[in-house]
């Protein structure tokens, strides 16, 4: 085994039968501070927050299931789905929209306005969240010899050099000894960090006069923009578009969906409120 500053083994919490990893409660945890920020958002706005309580459901059945499926159609392997590792961001984010959007319409309120009142509170609970892919080890780095480098020898996958070889397409450390634990980026915390950043700037940005909306196309620009400068740390063999991975394909079409909406939403008008209650414009 290298040597190395950090060495991070899977957190576990065991109440008798039950066994609750670091990432169990981190989307937990996650899923309560969404809702937590928006409705507080949204009532201060002069609206009733009561359905911020169906939205919830609505995204954490989408976003589980969108990140399973996405996961199991990217590796070809219809068996993750009854894995209890294996989520991608893409798939949970994209299904826990389309899944709030279907709750939205169904109680017959603007997705607008509860995207937009949600902004913030997506991006705390992705900072959120992925504290609990560090806790179980998922969603690591390249190798990188740096003492604030991290080990995950009991990761999922551990990183050793055989799953950097194998899973992630690392060909520089083909010959070492496979079961060799390797020091790689830590970048769950660049993503916590930069997730938590996200959430200042769209929390500072809270009382803008644009049309409801328009601060969730700004968050579509900024999770674009980080999931794509992420991509260049992590472990990844999904090259799509030349240099690019999958992923960051998909980041650069989310930051200019992002841009499209908030041009889209940018003046208040006819079809087009502002954001607080007439009550209180």
């Amino acid at each position: 085994m290298t040597s190395a500053a950090i060495v991070v083994y899977p957190f576990e919490l065991h109440l008798g039968p039950l066994t609750l990893t670091g990432f169990g409660v981190a989307m937990l945890l996650a899923f309560l501070m969404a809702q937590f920020v928006a409705q507080v958002e949204l009532v201060r706005r002069g609206h009733d927050g009561e359905i911020l309580a169906d939205v919830l459901v609505g995204a954490v059945v989408g976003g589980l299931l969108g990140a399973k499926i996405y996961y199991a159609i990217l590796y070809r392997d219809p068996h993750a789905l009854l894995h209890t590792a294996g989520f991608v961001f893409w798939g949970g984010l994209v299904g826990g929209i389309l899944a709030s959007a279907a709750v939205i319409r169904w109680r017959h309120q603007p997705f607008s306005r509860i995207s937009d009142v949600s902004a913030a509170g997506l991006a705390a609970a992705y900072a959120i969240g992925r504290t609990g892919c560090w806790a179980v080890g998922d969603d690591y780095g390249r190798p990188w010899d740096s003492r604030w480098a991290v080990m995950f020898p009991n990761g999922y996958p551990p990183s050793t050099v055989q799953n950097l070889v194998e899973q992630f397409g690392v060909k520089t450390l083909a010959g070492r000894p496979p079961l060799e634990v390797i020091a790689v980026h830590p970048t769950q915390l660049y993503e916590v960090a930069m997730g938590l950043a996200i959430f200042w700037i769209l929390w500072k940005l809270r009382d803008h006069r644009h049309a409801e909306g328009w601060l969730f196309g700004l968050y579509c620009v900024m999770a674009g923009l980080e999931r794509f400068i992420v991509e260049f740390f992590r472990a990844k063999d999904d090259r799509f578009m030349g240099p690019l991975t999958l992923a960051q394909s998909i980041a650069l079409c989310f930051a200019v969906g992002g841009l499209v909406w908030m041009q889209m939403r940018r003046d208040v008008g006819e079809g087009k409120p502002g954001i607080y209650a007439r009550s209180r414009a």
